[in-house]
């Protein structure tokens, strides 16, 4: 009980020093709170190393330096997995680029659960469960609301635009790059 009294004592006396010191580091305001939280989160997972220290805010400056370069490593093997995708793709065609821009006038005329579950399960590619869960409803639900959200965007992007869409189909890089499939999902 005293270790948390020392922790939480020192945490507030000193969060705003350390918020100061990841604000310099990393130059963002919202990623300076994150890793003054993460370092106060694993400087209270060690506490009782850390109260034996020499100095506590030596410590603390440490452990939040190694929080700042974990996430910076983290962040620049996003980037390159990234740039490393956008050189292999194929860039995108001009057809694409409209039918994709027609997809995404036809969504806004969605009501909010229609738009949401055909998202989810063609754009995200979830499973019918994947999409039921993180909407929080039942599985029928999703069956159901996916078939009248597909038919109202048949109706909402005409006849042709299905036609038009599966000519010629692009390689999709990823579920983001492809368009809605047709075919009634059960």
């Amino acid at each position: 009980m005293q270790r948390r009294t020392e922790f939480a004592e020192y945490a507030q006396a000193r969060q705003g020093h350390l918020l100061r010191t990841a604000y310099l580091l990393c130059g963002d305001p919202h990623q300076a709170q994150d890793l003054a939280q993460e370092a106060l989160t694993n400087l209270c997972r060690f506490w009782s190393r850390a109260s034996r220290a020499d100095s506590v805010d030596a410590y603390a400056r440490r452990v939040l330096v190694n929080a700042y370069l974990a996430n910076e490593r983290k962040l620049k093997r996003e980037r390159d997995t990234h740039i490393a995708l956008a050189l292999d793709a194929p860039p995108p065609r001009a057809e694409d680029s409209e039918l994709r821009l027609e997809l995404l006038a036809g969504l806004a005329q969605l009501g909010k659960r229609g738009r949401a579950v055909l998202v989810l399960r063609f754009w995200e590619d979830l499973s019918v469960e994947a999409t039921a869960a993180a909407l929080s409803c039942s599985v029928g639900t999703v069956k159901s609301q996916t078939s009248r959200s597909l038919v109202r965007l048949r109706e909402v992007l005409g006849p042709d635009w299905a036609e038009q869409s599966s000519a010629e189909p692009a390689t999709a890089t990823s579920p983001a790059d492809a368009t809605f499939s047709y075919t009634k999902e059960g």
